[in-house]
Parts: structure tokens; C-alpha cells; sequence
């Protein structure tokens, strides 16, 4: 399947998902287990409406949550750990265009992006390509992670740094 095909099967079944309530956790459940190609398990919530643009790079442990609006843009692999929590709107974007302007319509960069077990990222936060959140760290609302960030700290701002480290878990 090439790039286009891909993309537009992953619209077609978002749109399918976003037309369920998040009542109907089973169908959802079932659903996205379509889309990533992956058996989720019976504690993964989504809130519809979600966005994707590939779908089946994304891997979901057990216990996720993840808010309505949230955008997963996984060309490049996205890993979510057990009990990760994310907040409304939160866009993990494993791609991006190359700076030069000759190769810029032409190329995409990428890099996975992966989340560690217990890890909270606030209502529209932005995490960028080849970014690692370690577990039981928290993602400020609003930020953008450009960066690795620690386990068991708090990162907020543009770019997203450390605010506070050694959170108790």
C-alpha cells in the first residue's frame, strides 16, 4: 500500500470511529484495533473524535486514555506505555518536512516518538518526531516537546523544558 492509500484508509476509519459514542467503548475498542492493526486491550477509552494519518504504527498499552481531538500523525511510530493518560487535543507528530526549500514539498522526516508508562500529557500539547517521555513524567497543557523529557519530572512552555523533577509517584 503506498503513502496515499495508506492516508486515506486511516481517514476513512477515524471517520467511522468519529461517529461513535464514547458510550460504545467496545465498537470503539474494536475499531482501533482495525485501524493499528493491533488487539487493544478492554481498558484502552478513546473520546471521539481522533485523527490519524497512517494508524497502523501507533502501538497502545493497556489502561490508555485518550481525550477527544487528539491527532496522531504515526508515519514515523508512535509507542504509548500502560497508563498513559492524554488530555484533549494532544497531537503527537512523528513527521515533518525537510528544512531545505528544494526538498521540502518533495520529502518527509521522521522519527518515533515514544511515551513510558504512567505518563500524563496535558489538553493540546504538541510532542514532535524522535521525542522519548520516560514514565510518570507530566506533560504541561499547552506545551511543545522538542525534547526528550525525564521520568518523573513536569516540562511545560514552547519549547517544553523542565519545571520540576523527582515528582513522587
Amino acid at each position: 500500500m503506498d503513502f496515499a492509500q495508506k492516508v486515506r484508509r486511516a481517514i476513512g476509519m477515524t471517520e467511522q470511529i468519529n461517529t461513535l459514542a464514547y458510550a460504545q467503548q467496545q465498537e470503539i475498542q474494536e475499531r482501533w484495533s482495525e485501524l493499528t492493526g493491533q488487539e487493544v486491550d478492554e481498558t484502552f477509552h478513546l473520546i471521539p473524535p481522533v485523527y490519524t494519518d497512517h494508524g497502523v504504527n501507533i502501538r497502545v498499552g493497556r489502561n490508555v486514555f485518550v481525550n477527544q481531538g487528539c491527532r496522531f500523525n504515526d508515519a514515523g511510530g508512535i509507542e504509548i506505555d500502560d497508563d498513559v493518560m492524554l488530555g484533549p487535543a494532544v497531537s503527537l507528530i512523528t513527521s515533518g518536512h525537510p528544512l531545505d526549500p528544494a526538498r521540502r514539498r518533495t520529502g518527509i522526516t521522521s522519527a518515533p516518538i515514544r511515551i513510558g508508562r504512567n505518563v500524563w500529557i496535558g489538553a493540546s500539547a504538541v510532542v514532535l518526531q524522535g521525542v522519548t517521555i520516560s514514565a510518570d513524567a507530566v506533560v504541561a497543557a499547552g506545551a511543545v516537546v522538542t525534547r526528550d523529557v525525564p521520568a518523573r519530572s513536569v516540562v511545560a512552555g514552547v519549547p517544553a523544558t523542565v519545571i520540576r523533577s523527582g515528582i513522587s509517584c
